[in-house]
C-alpha cells in the first residue's frame, strides 16, 4: 500500500517542496491505527547528546544514517545507538557501490528533513521510494522503538508491530542487517 492510498496526500509531492510536518505524521499514524507516545525535549543532534533523554524513555533508541552510493542510490540505515555500522563493508552485503554520507541537499530532497533530524519516519516524504531502508537486527529486538517525529526536538515511541505497519504502508525496499560481525550481513526484511 502506497502513501496516499488511505486518503493521505501530504508528502506526495517532492519532499523538499512540501515536506510533511509532525502533525501530518501523527495524522497518518491515526489513519493507520499506530499507537505512539511522544516526549518533547531540547533539540539533540547526536546519540551522545541525548543520553539523559534516552535514560528517561524505555525501548531502543536509534541512530539514523542517510547514505548515498557512488552510483546515486540512497539508503537510510536505522540502527541502535550503540551499534557499530561499518560503512566500508556495508555496500558489499547490499550489493551496491561504495557508500558515503548523503549531502544535506539530497537529504532534504529525498526525506524532507535536515541533518540531526534523520529518522525512519521521514519515509513519509519518500512516496516514490527512492530510498532503501536498512534496519539493524538488534533494533528489531527492542520494544518499543524510538525515533524523532521529523525534527530532533522530540522522540516518538512505537511498537515493533506498528513500525511494521508504517514501513509496509510506505512500501519501499527494506533490508534487515546483522551488524554484530566484522562484515555486516543483510537479507530482505520479512
Amino acid at each position: 500500500m502506497q502513501l496516499g492510498a488511505m486518503g493521505y496526500s501530504k508528502g506526495m509531492t517532492a519532499a523538499a517542496s512540501d515536506p510533511a510536518t509532525r502533525a501530518d505524521l501523527f495524522a497518518l499514524f491515526e489513519q493507520l491505527d499506530i499507537v505512539h507516545h511522544t516526549l518533547d525535549h531540547r533539540p539533540v543532534f547526536t546519540v551522545e547528546e541525548g543520553a539523559d533523554i534516552k535514560a528517561a524513555l524505555p525501548g531502543g533508541h536509534t541512530k539514523n544514517l542517510f547514505l548515498k552510493d557512488k552510483d546515486g542510490a540512497f539508503f537510510l540505515v536505522c540502527a541502535l545507538g550503540q551499534t557499530q555500522v561499518r560503512l566500508n563493508q556495508l555496500h558489499k552485503t547490499l550489493d551496491c557501490a561504495r557508500l558515503s554520507f548523503g549531502s544535506e541537499a539530497h537529504l532534504l530532497e529525498c526525506l524532507g528533513v535536515t541533518p540531526g533530524s534523520v529518522t525512519l519516519f521521514a519515509l513519509i516524504n519518500d512516496p516514490s521510494q527512492k530510498v532503501t531502508l536498512v534496519l539493524d537486527e538488534a533494533l528489531l529486538a527492542e520494544e518499543p522503538i524510538n525515533f524523532h517525529p521529523l525534527k530532533n526536538d522530540a522522540t516518538t515511541a512505537v511498537s515493533q508491530a506498528d513500525l511494521a505497519v508504517f514501513i509496509r504502508h510506505w512500501g519501499g525496499r527494506v533490508y534487515q542487517c546483522d551488524f554484530s560481525g566484522e562484515a555486516p550481513q543483510a537479507k530482505p526484511w520479512r
